[in-house]
């Protein structure tokens, strides 16, 4: 159902490192690319792509409170490789990976270099 999401940024050359990083996971690579707007997915995937862009209204971005990005993968190893790249370029902790209760849920949470929340998930056996 849904077809992209767009995160603000107030410095599309350091978004656009942080996320050609992450897309080597899935990948996929930049799909689109204007002055302003950078999208990374597969144009022929029905999966979701996410987007950085400067906001179009010349304000400055700022982060959504209780907005996040959940990224789909399918292995905890996956979660930490991830989480581990967001790290490594740029991004902060906001809950290193591991079980999120009993129902199979595996996340880590990060913010990317301009604040916006993500996860990266996967479902697992229940306990």
């Amino acid at each position: 159902m849904i077809g992209y999401v767009t995160l603000g940024t107030n410095d599309l050359e350091r978004a656009a490192r942080f996320y050609d990083a992450l897309a080597r996971h899935w990948g996929v690579g930049r799909m689109m690319e204007f002055d302003q707007f950078i999208a990374w997915g597969d144009m022929e995937s029905p999966q979701a792509a996410i987007a950085a862009t400067r906001p179009f209204d010349g304000n400055a971005a700022s982060v959504g409170n209780g907005t996040m990005v959940a990224l789909m993968v399918d292995s905890p190893e996956k979660v930490h490789a991830v989480y581990d790249t967001a790290l490594a370029h740029g991004g902060t902790d906001e809950g290193a990976p591991g079980p999120r209760g009993d129902d199979g849920f595996y996340a880590g949470y990060f913010r990317d270099p301009d604040g916006n929340k993500l996860n990266v998930f996967c479902m697992t056996e229940s306990a």
